[in-house]
């Protein structure tokens, strides 16, 4: 059984590795601070490694201990919230040097790259799997880790709107909430406080947003120049896509995000388009609802 290899690995290893997926959600930061802090727990010498991260996530316990680079080797190594071992931040070189990989996802489109794949689609958030595994290894959830917990599942769930949310998770998060977890606050802070940079970009994004093939399709775009013309900052683009989706008769929401030399696209969907084949296409992937692609070197004027 996978969690029985995943259980005896941990401990037996020395030093450990988290790893997550680059530009990271609140789903890869909270799985990641959550198995952080139940390694810690467990005295494990663990080392999380994200070179950026939204300030957003900055309350959640353990966040000023995340670290821009690692050591050389490490006996294990875990990947979170990440279908291909490409998308490891650019550090897949710590999960590749290391003695054993762990991939624990929730992406339907996962490579299934480490030597233990603890994957389930059907969940709508890492970190609801990760409940699981964390109670598999004996850890004591705490208040900060079910913090953790809850800032995925909400994130990844859009506050438990999405179509994947399902009966488990609202019992998930009941339970956390018996445990302490202040569900409103968690809520308030990832999904309704904006800072100053995403609000001008999103103000941008509306402005530029353009409905096409008879109004089932929203188009906008972000451009680099953008972005430093009103200091945005790691994360103040999170969200953006989903203010086409918001309109009726939209079906399929796209946002193009300029980075160095190419642009990246995420795509959301309401009904019927699964928008990670579509990404999957151009090399990227996700989720039915909610994909993305990287980059894209087509040239892009507005």
């Amino acid at each position: 059984m996978t969690l029985d290899n995943i259980k005896e690995e941990i401990e037996g290893a020395g030093k450990i590795v988290i790893l997550t997926h680059e530009s990271p959600d609140g789903d890869a930061i909270g799985s990641s601070l959550a198995m952080y802090n139940a390694l810690k727990q467990l005295n494990k010498e663990v080392d999380l490694i994200i070179p950026e991260y939204p300030e957003t996530f900055s309350f959640l316990t353990g966040a000023d201990e995340i670290k821009k680079e690692g050591d050389e080797y490490y006996d294990l190594a875990i990947a979170l919230d990440a279908a291909d071992i490409k998308r490891l931040n650019g550090f897949a070189k710590y999960f590749e040097n290391a003695k054993v990989t762990i991939n624990i996802d929730h992406h339907g489109s996962n490579k299934m790259f480490a030597d233990y794949n603890f994957v389930n689609p059907d969940a709508p958030a890492c970190c609801q799997i990760l409940i699981l595994v964390l109670e598999f290894l004996g850890v004591n959830i705490t208040k900060e880790i079910g913090t953790c917990l809850l800032t995925g599942i909400i994130t990844d769930t859009g506050g438990f709107k999405f179509a994947g949310t399902s009966k488990e998770t609202f019992e998930f998060t009941s339970w956390l909430l018996s445990i302490g977890v202040n569900v409103a606050e968690v809520y308030r802070k990832v999904l309704e406080v904006r800072t100053k940079g995403n609000f001008a970009l999103m103000r941008l994004a509306i402005d530029r947003l353009e409905l096409l093939e008879d109004g089932k399709i929203a188009f906008t775009y972000i451009t680099k120049e953008d972005e430093e013309k009103v200091q945005a900052k790691n994360g103040d683009h999170d969200g953006l896509v989903d203010i086409g989706r918001t309109i009726e008769g939209v079906e399929v929401s796209i946002l193009l995000r300029e980075a160095d030399g190419f642009f990246k696209g995420s795509l959301r969907s309401n009904e019927y388009v699964n928008v990670s084949d579509v990404c999957m296409m151009f090399g990227g992937g996700g989720h039915m609802r909610a994909a993305r692609m990287f980059n894209l070197s087509t040239t892009f004027r507005s």
